[in-house]
C-alpha cells in the first residue's frame, strides 16, 4: 500500500493536476516548459534543487509521450533528470526496425522498452517496478487504447478505483510500469502494440493488446484528468471551483495545417488515410482544450480560433460562460507555424519539422522552441492562489 499517496489524496487545500499530451520527440517541448515552471517554482517557494514537480502537482497524467514524463515526473525525477533521459535515449527510442518489419511498423519497441524499464527501476529504487510502487509520489495516470475492446483505458494507479482492488487476481497495480508507458506510446505505423498479461500465473490469465493513448480522443488528457479527480465512480472526490482545483495542460506544438490551393481531384483515398488521423486527434486536443477553458477559470492559453478566441479571464468577474467555474486552468502549448516561431524570436528553424514526431535529428531545435516559448509565456502569477 502507498499511504504517502492516499495521505497525499486525502489532505485538506487546494489539489493541483499536470496534463501532458501525446507527440513523440516532440515531447521534448514540454520537457523544457515543465522545466521553466520548476525553476519558477523553485524561486518562488524559496526550495533548492531538491524540490521536483513531484512535490507541488498531486496528480500528474499523460498520453503516450505525455505519459513517459508524467511517468518520470510521478517517479520524484527532476526536469534536469527527464531532460537528459530524451536527450540522450531519443534516437535510440525510434530505432528503425527492419525491412520487413517496416511493412508494419517504422521502429522497434525493444529500445524503447529498455531504457523505460531501466529508468524507472533506477528512480524508484526497485527491481521491476509496478503500477502500484510505494515509492510513486503522485496520483498517476496514463491513456492507452484497447485494440481488443475498442475503448480508451485510462489506468491510473488510484487506490480507490475499482480495478485496483489488491484482491483481485488481475489488480491494475501488479503491472510493470514500463509496459504500460510502453503501451501508451505504441503509436500505430510507428511502433508495434504491446501485449500485456493480466492475472499472471493464475486459471484467469487473459491477454490484452494495447495502441498509443493518442489514437483515442484524450490525446489532450487534461478533461480526463478532471473527470477521475471528481466524479464517484473513482472514489477520488476532489472538491471542485476555482480555489480548490488547478489543471495545468502542456501540449507538444501545434499548427494549423491549412491546404488553401487543395481540388477536389486531390481528394483521394491517399489523401484521406494520410490525413484523417491526424485531423480527428487534433481535433480531439482542441476540443478538449476548448471544454477546460469553458469550464475553468482560464489564466492563460493561446487563440484556438477566431470565433472562440483565447477565453484568458483576466479577473474573476469578466464572466465568459453561464455556470459556474470549477477549476483554474492553464493550457501552454507552442505555435510551431512559422509565424508563432517567429514571435518568440527563432524564425530560423523550419516548422515543417516541429510537426514530425519522430524527428530525431532536430533535438536541439525542439528544445529551443520549448525554452522560448517558456520564456515569453510561463509566468508565477498564472500559479497565483496555488503557491
Amino acid at each position: 500500500m502507498n499511504q504517502y499517496l492516499e495521505n497525499r489524496m486525502k489532505a485538506p487545500g487546494p489539489k493541483k493536476i499536470l496534463a501532458c499530451d501525446g507527440g513523440g520527440i516532440l515531447g521534448l517541448m514540454s520537457v523544457e516548459i515543465l522545466a521553466k515552471i520548476e525553476t519558477d517554482l523553485r524561486a518562488k517557494l524559496g526550495k533548492d534543487q531538491n524540490f521536483v514537480l513531484a512535490d507541488y502537482f498531486d496528480f500528474v497524467c499523460g498520453t503516450s509521450t505525455g505519459a513517459i514524463i508524467a511517468t518520470c515526473i510521478a517517479s520524484g525525477m527532476s526536469m534536469a533528470k527527464v531532460r537528459q533521459f530524451y536527450v540522450n535515449s531519443g534516437k535510440q527510442m525510434f530505432d528503425k526496425a527492419s525491412l520487413l518489419n517496416r511493412l508494419k511498423f517504422n521502429y522497434n519497441d525493444e529500445p524503447l522498452a529498455k531504457q523505460l524499464r531501466a529508468a524507472f527501476n533506477e528512480q524508484l529504487n526497485e527491481t521491476d517496478a509496478k503500477l502500484g510502487s510505494e515509492h510513486l509520489k503522485t496520483l498517476l495516470m496514463m491513456v492507452m487504447r484497447n485494440h481488443n475492446t475498442d475503448s480508451p483505458w485510462p489506468v491510473s494507479n488510484n487506490p480507490y478505483a475499482k480495478y485496483n482492488d489488491r484482491q483481485r487476481k488481475d489488480c491494475n497495480l501488479n503491472l510493470p510500469l514500463w509496459r504500460l508507458v510502453r503501451a501508451s506510446t505504441a503509436a500505430p505505423t510507428y511502433f508495434p502494440p504491446e501485449i500485456i498479461t493480466f492475472a499472471e500465473g493464475t486459471p484467469e490469465e487473459y491477454n490484452f493488446i494495447f495502441v498509443d493513448g493518442g489514437v483515442t480522443t484524450y490525446n489532450n488528457p487534461a478533461y480526463l484528468a478532471f473527470q477521475m479527480a471528481t466524479t464517484k465512480p473513482y472514489a477520488v472526490n476532489w472538491p471542485t471551483g476555482s480555489d480548490n482545483l488547478l489543471i495545468v495542460s502542456i501540449g507538444t506544438g501545434n499548427a494549423s495545417k491549412a491546404s488553401p490551393n487543395l481540388g477536389l481531384d486531390d481528394m483521394n483515398l491517399i489523401h484521406f488515410a494520410q490525413n484523417i488521423p491526424s485531423a480527428l486527434m487534433n481535433a480531439a486536443t482542441a476540443g478538449w482544450d476548448m471544454t477546460c477553458r469553458v469550464l475553468g477559470e482560464c489564466r492563460h492559453g493561446g487563440v484556438i480560433d477566431h470565433e472562440f478566441g483565447d477565453m484568458v479571464m483576466p479577473s474573476q468577474s469578466d464572466h465568459n460562460f453561464t455556470g459556474p467555474k470549477l477549476f483554474t486552468y492553464m493550457r501552454y502549448d507552442p505555435d510551431v507555424t512559422l509565424e508563432g516561431l517567429k514571435a518568440i524570436g527563432i524564425s530560423d528553424i523550419d516548422p515543417a519539422k516541429m510537426q514530425q514526431m519522430d524527428s530525431v535529428e532536430n533535438i536541439s531545435q525542439i528544445q529551443r522552441v520549448g525554452i522560448e516559448y517558456a520564456k515569453h509565456h510561463i509566468n508565477t502569477t498564472h500559479f497565483q492562489g496555488f503557491i
